[in-house]
């Protein structure tokens, strides 16, 4: 698994989750939905209301004018009792007859006016008027605490409708969410454990033919081409590698004998140089096997015969530790990986600066440390620098990830960092000889 699947395999952050989106969505539009929808069955049941209310009270109104119209002295009868508000004001304004309820205002003056509605004994009562006959204006009231009660339950329901809903339609919403986006999780965690440097396995396709069906069969489609692009990469680049290789071991044999003819520094430089090239083609070939195709050819070989490989291929380099001991390993593989290391440090140093490697062996674990007077390793650069082609001081890039995958390739690892007195730190560590299988 890459470096960082391990953040794309945790749970999506809640305000970044698409479950959470589509929740809130469908939330907020279900909410504006009910609410109109509420509001317009609210406002059509107080209409209703209201002209029930009206039609009642013109109803009273116009029956007891039509009394007094039509009867005139059935008044008693007609608009009586103790619930009535009623009042006969006569032509100069008086008030000759009044309800139980407004006996109060009997005998006096009228006070109204044209007011609709009126207090009366902590009751809001709405009035009309209609024309008594020659008993003058009949003044008939109805109390609106019923209609003032329905209006402000409904509202009071609209209200709570309006606070509830929404948490009540996320919860449903996310829950819905979660159901119908389990398919996609599923597909995006199984794309997330693709390592394109391991296998490029198709993805088991789900047995509904949906929108998941289609992004994980679009997925294989691209493993597929993925993986024939990395064939014919692989291919071309070993192609380079063997023309390469046969050129450079007739320059590295002639420039041997020219440098023990003639002993020229030029020509030993060039020696270095071709020494250079040959271990980069090292890497390349490498990378285009593969660690998979790659077998080690595990030797017991002294620690010295390692140290005086190192010696010719990165001169100048101080070796420090216990050298004296034996290290079970691939040495061919174990040199390159540790010239790596040392031409890193040398051309991170350069030619005034220092690179040592320190060799401390235990019965579980061998480490080699190499550090440098170098700059140091690119902080921006992280983990970055043991990928291919990846490289913080000028050089191809291939160094690192070899050594890397050698180190890894005998069950052990290679870390970087920056030594706090300057410089980088590399520490390569291999399984120590007592852990080897005779039989192995």
């Amino acid at each position: 698994m890459t470096p960082g699947a391990g953040l794309y395999s945790a749970r999506v952050a809640w305000r970044h989750s698409l479950r959470f989106r589509l929740a809130l969505t469908y939330s907020a539009l279900a909410l504006a939905l009910i609410a109109l929808m509420t509001l317009g069955v609210v406002l059509l049941l107080l209409g209703s209301m209201e002209r029930q209310f009206v039609d009642r009270l013109n109803e009273r109104a116009d029956t007891l004018a039509g009394a007094f119209t039509n009867t005139g002295g059935g008044l008693g009868s007609t608009a009586g009792g103790a619930g009535a508000y009623t009042l006969v004001v006569n032509p100069a304004g008086q008030v000759t007859y009044a309800s139980p309820a407004l006996r109060d205002y009997q005998d006096t003056g009228y006070v109204f006016g044209d007011l609709a509605r009126v207090p009366v004994q902590n009751t809001t009562v709405r009035a009309v008027k209609r024309k008594a006959g020659d008993y003058g204006t009949l003044w008939v009231g109805l109390p609106e605490d019923d209609l003032l009660a329905a209006r402000q339950s409904a509202l009071s329901a609209l209200l709570l409708a309006l606070i509830v809903a929404p948490a009540v339609l996320l919860l449903t919403g996310w829950w819905v969410g979660r159901q119908a986006l389990t398919g996609l999780e599923a597909a995006a965690n199984l794309a997330d454990r693709i390592d394109p440097t391991h296998s490029l396995s198709p993805l088991p396709l789900p047995a509904r033919e949906d929108e998941v069906h289609r992004l994980l069969a679009a997925i294989n489609r691209l493993l597929v081409r993925i993986e024939a692009g990395q064939a014919r990469e692989k291919q071309l680049l070993g192609q380079i590698v063997h023309e390469l290789g046969a050129p450079l071991t007739v320059l590295k044999a002639s420039l041997k004998r020219a440098e023990d003819r003639t002993g020229d520094a030029e020509v030993a430089r060039a020696a270095l140089v071709a020494d250079e090239l040959t271990f980069t083609t090292q890497d390349l070939m490498q990378l285009a096997r593969g660690q998979l195709e790659l077998k080690l050819a595990w030797h017991y070989i002294p620690a010295r015969t390692l140290q005086g490989r190192l010696d010719r291929l990165v001169p100048g380099t101080q070796f420090l530790g216990n050298w004296a001991g034996g290290i079970l390993c691939d040495p061919d593989r174990l040199t390159q990986a540790l010239r790596n290391l040392l031409a890193n440090g040398r051309r991170a140093a350069g030619p005034e600066g220092t690179v040592t490697i320190t060799l401390a062996e235990t019965p579980e674990q061998v480490t080699f440390t190499v550090q440098d007077s170098g700059p140091g390793l690119p902080p921006e650069l992280g983990e970055q620098i043991f990928e291919p082609f990846v490289s913080g001081a000028g050089s191809s890039g291939l160094g690192l990830s070899v050594s890397r995958q050698i180190a890894r390739m005998h069950g052990g690892d290679l870390s970087g960092a920056n030594s706090p007195q300057g410089g980088a730190v590399f520490t390569l560590t291999i399984p120590g000889a007592a852990l080897g299988d005779e039989d192995d």
